[in-house]
């Protein structure tokens, strides 16, 4: 009975700090594309919608959008923000994603395809958590470095 009790002790205590974790993370939630504000280069696609969600003692990241012709996307990410590699699924681009906790409002973001990196940015979110800013570099087809800047606004 008394290991009984521990053990429930231990698991409200896990989901609670979980659950402060969660709360206090500015990037948990959902963020909406903010177009008007963003600069996306033509032929780019675009991820439209993101959702930070809590998943255990990982986060799950999934995202929806379009790609550069115009067809919907959808990949998830499920992980910590380590700077370690995870498996990315529904992005024919890129086959792992890490993320890497710079400070309290600043995620430093890798995806690769076999090991070599596709894609380098950051994500900043404003210090009153209403918006954010994902920075993206990549390489087009040509060898183009291509830069884009994307604004989200908080559900």
């Amino acid at each position: 009975m008394k290991t009984r009790s521990i053990v429930l002790a231990l698991a409200a205590l896990f989901a609670a700090a979980t659950a402060s974790f969660a709360a206090q993370d500015p990037h948990m939630g959902t963020w909406k594309l903010n177009d008007a504000k963003s600069k996306i280069p033509a032929g780019v696609g675009k991820d439209a919608t993101v959702v930070y969600a809590m998943a255990g003692d990982s986060v799950k990241i999934t995202v929806d959008g379009v790609d550069a012709g115009g067809k919907p996307t959808h990949n998830e990410w499920t992980g910590k923000f380590d700077g370690k590699d995870y498996p990315v699924t529904g992005d024919p681009a890129n086959d792992t994603r890490s993320y890497k906790r710079v400070s309290t409002h600043v995620l430093a973001l890798t995806d690769k395809k076999g090991g070599k990196v596709t894609i380098s940015g950051r994500i900043v979110v404003s210090a009153d958590g209403k918006s954010r800013s994902t920075t993206l570099n990549s390489t087009d087809a040509k060898g183009n470095k291509v830069t884009r800047v994307e604004y989200y606004d908080k559900q």
